[in-house]
């Protein structure tokens, strides 16, 4: 399985002031296209243009102020051939981003954050993740509550699958992700890591999302660096490609690249 598709590398461009990796280094429109730019340069295969933190604690952001951080850095991203995913909740948004040129729609919320988002995604005909969610930001944290963590998310995402499909969503243009942070405490991340078989047997491509979260902080020293938690990532991210997943999403491209060609080439040693 793993050896069938390269796994995709998808580089983050968080256009917040409020971003837990990076601490809204890339708020501005210009500065989040040359961020853009180089993620691509450093082998970046797409780029995931949100303008809404999700960090554990963090508040909306108002929808007109979404838009506005948003729309510019993926028209200006895709209109140099870039493909380029939008992280949103909101249908409104994830519109507007197709319009500009968005050829995934990222939700992390899988449309139950905004009912009007299954319909968009069905007319649009772009390609969707849905993450596993239980509830937004403010409160995810309490919500941690399984009993067997990979077999009720992968339920979970299947039920969500059957609604999207329901709503028109043609069921190739699938993508799930597991959700890792979200509604998950540090051992569970492993777990769903570990297990990542199971939520394969719905038999859609998978996106792993690790990158610069909490559970691989925890690894750390304390006062170690946000950036120190690239290398972690980087190992996950190869892991997660081993494993057969679809794509992985990035702050540090150049790591995880670096990680993803070594992998290529003891598999192909293997081959040989």
């Amino acid at each position: 399985m793993a050896d069938a598709v390269p796994t995709l590398v998808m580089g983050v461009v968080n256009v917040t002031p409020d971003s837990f990796s990076d601490g809204g280094r890339w708020f501005d429109a210009d500065a989040a296209i040359a961020h853009g730019l180089e993620l691509v340069a450093d082998g970046a295969d797409m780029l995931d243009v949100g303008g809404e933190s999700t960090r554990p604690g963090a508040a909306r952001v108002e929808p007109d102020e979404e838009l506005r951080r948003v729309v510019p850095v993926v028209r200006e991203l895709a209109g140099r051939g870039i493909r380029v995913s939008v992280d949103t909740m909101r249908s409104a948004t994830a519109l507007a981003a197709v319009e500009a040129g968005a050829e995934i729609i990222n939700d992390v919320s899988a449309g139950l954050a905004d009912a009007a988002m299954a319909p968009i995604v069905a007319g649009t005909g772009v390609h969707y993740v849905a993450m596993h969610w239980r509830g937004h930001s403010d409160r995810m944290d309490s919500l941690a509550e399984y009993a067997d963590v990979a077999a009720e998310v992968r339920d979970e995402l299947a039920v969500r699958v059957d609604a999207l499909v329901a709503a028109g969503v043609a069921r190739e243009r699938l993508i799930l992700d597991p959700g890792l942070g979200f509604a998950k405490r540090g051992a569970q991340n492993w777990e769903l890591l570990g297990r990542l078989d199971v939520l394969a047997d719905l038999g859609l491509p998978i996106l792993v999302g690790a990158s610069r979260k909490r559970f691989l902080g925890a690894l750390l020293p304390d006062d170690a660096a946000m950036e120190e938690r690239d290398l972690p990532t980087a190992v996950v991210s190869a892991l997660s490609a081993q494993a057969g997943v679809w794509g992985v999403r990035v702050h540090d491209v150049r790591g995880t690249r670096r990680a993803l060609d070594v992998l290529g080439a003891w598999q192909s040693g293997r081959r040989a």
